[in-house]
């Protein structure tokens, strides 16, 4: 029998262990990832700065946002130097000695810019969904829909402080009684605010691809309501990741450091694809039903086609059928025009 060369640590601190260190893998690759994204969707706003505040702000925004995940990985990556090269004889094993120092300046750093990162990512969905439920042309039922997510988050923002604090006690770490206790309840409510988000989005856009596909050419209503639309603009992809990681987390499960890396990439992923989107003009904007009846003439006018179009009205009323006899109708005001 071969002689064991192993820690002496129990299984469950082993694959903790494991985990950890697959994580910060994962974190690596996403980071990867996020800065080949950043790049493009940078300079896609910086040419269109002098055209939009907005391309000022959502640049400022993704800076914002890199620099914080970039020490957040940078972090990663010293804490694993920290434990498993500095102090690797510690009594007990690196991962004993993990939760030992939680008060170190790596530690309360790595804490602090995942909260940031999660509180500023929810902003952003937060906003998207607003854009997108306001596109109707009815801000008050926009400001409504969002209010209670809206207040989710807040609430959110406060308990992730506490756990913030608490788990960058001495003594104490995110899988000590009060810190854990917080960390769940703070994930559930950031959690719970982005999966109401995401549906309200995903409800609304599914809204708008039926009304369009209904009325207008496959071509032109696929560019606006595409199944990728709605993936990216509701985030969705990292609502599934966060979940997983809250489940296993809340059941202590050592297979949370996996996801918690994997949803912390998607999260910034999700919300660069959303810039880009945005960026690239793809995406959509609080007046893209305004701007509709224009794509619509051009597109007809390319094909050369004697069909005559109508936007739908996008606030749940029926809309006049569709016709297509005289190519010149009377021209109408608002969102209604036939063109």
């Amino acid at each position: 029998m071969s002689p064991y060369y192993g820690p002496d640590e129990s299984s469950y601190d082993i694959q903790l262990e494991r985990n950890f260190l697959a994580g910060d893998v994962i974190v690596g690759i996403g980071y990867g990832v996020q800065l080949a994204l950043y790049v493009g969707s940078a300079l896609f706003l910086w040419k269109q700065r002098r055209d939009s505040r907005q391309c000022i702000f959502l640049l400022a925004y993704m800076t914002c946002m890199l620099l914080i995940e970039s020490l957040f990985v940078a972090v990663q990556a010293r804490t694993v130097q920290f434990i498993y090269v500095d102090n690797r004889n510690y009594p007990g094993g690196p991962w004993a000695f993990f939760l030992a120092t939680q008060s170190a300046a790596v530690n309360v750093i790595f804490y602090a810019t995942l909260f940031l990162l999660t509180f500023l990512s929810d902003l952003l969905v937060l906003w998207r969904c607003w854009v997108i439920w306001s596109a109707s042309g009815r801000n008050s039922v926009a400001w409504a829909v969002i209010a209670f997510p809206a207040l989710v988050i807040l609430a959110s923002f406060a308990m992730g402080t506490l756990w913030t604090l608490e788990s960058s006690q001495p003594n104490l770490s995110m899988y000590s009684a009060g810190p854990w206790a917080y960390g769940t309840a703070y994930y559930t409510l950031s959690l719970g605010a982005n999966i109401v988000l995401t549906i309200l989005i995903i409800a609304r856009l599914m809204f708008y691809r039926r009304r369009f596909i209904a009325n207008f050419p496959a071509q032109l209503a696929h560019h606006y309501v595409s199944i990728a639309t709605v993936i990216v603009e509701s985030a969705s992809l990292y609502s599934v990741f966060a979940l997983l990681f809250l489940i296993t987390y809340a059941l202590k499960n050592p297979m949370d450091q996996v996801w918690l890396g994997v949803a912390s990439s998607c999260q910034q992923i999700a919300n660069i694809l959303i810039i880009y989107r945005l960026a690239a003009g793809s995406a959509w904007q609080k007046d893209t039903l305004k701007t509709i009846n224009f794509t619509i003439k051009d597109f007809t006018i390319k094909s050369g086609s004697n069909q005559r179009y109508t936007l739908p009205p996008m606030d749940g009323s029926v809309s006049a059928p569709l016709a297509a006899k005289d190519p010149t109708p009377e021209p109408k005001d608002g969102l209604t025009e036939i063109v």
